[in-house]
């Protein structure tokens, strides 16, 4: 396991278009995610130990954004066959277990994860209804961290930010995670 931290944000940017198959057997792209106020793309996988400790969260925070017209989607882009346990069979398991409210979507090819230069689970890129990027972050502060306490919920608040003032002006601090498994060429 290699610990990464996400690069600084390309405020603005045009995240670039997908089409990816769910665990609905459904291919999604970027217009079918996207919600009124904007999306919250998040790259996650089974295993990690980083994401393993935030799905319960996720959830929670999902379903709390879409109050306010922001959509989630989750996609995995590990390499599978190095990684069973991120299997499409194992994806539709966990997303029926920790009720995921969201699609979850296989990049099988790993080209979205490359074209959004993805580097972790999780990684988390907050769009705006045009799907110009304005937030990548942590979910919050916990990290790995069993927690004790009520956290600010540093990605609800931001994309709350934005479906509100159509801007982030918070702090946004770099999520942390697991390297994305690559599959060797």
């Amino acid at each position: 396991m290699v610990l990464l931290y996400t690069p600084e944000l390309d405020l603005g940017k045009r995240m670039p278009d997908f089409n990816l198959q769910g665990i609905d057997n459904e291919n999604w792209n970027l217009s079918k995610c996207m919600g009124k106020k904007g999306l919250v793309v998040m790259f996650i996988c089974n295993h990690c130990p980083y994401v393993k400790s935030i799905q319960d969260r996720l959830v929670e925070d999902a379903n709390k954004m879409k109050e306010f017209g922001i959509n989630t989607v989750a996609i995995m882009s590990n390499d599978v066959d190095d990684y069973p346990e991120d299997s499409f069979e194992n994806m539709q398991k966990i997303a029926k277990e920790k009720n995921y409210s969201f699609p979850y979507l296989l990049d099988n090819t790993q080209e979205t994860a490359q074209n959004y230069g993805a580097i972790c689970t999780p990684d988390i890129f907050g769009l705006d209804s045009k799907g110009q990027l304005h937030y990548r972050g942590r979910l919050d502060s916990a990290g790995r961290d069993i927690i004790t306490k009520e956290l600010p919920r540093d990605l609800v608040n931001a994309m709350h930010e934005l479906a509100e003032k159509g801007k982030i002006t918070s702090q946004q601090i770099p999520s942390m995670g697991c390297s994305i498994k690559w599959k060797n060429d």
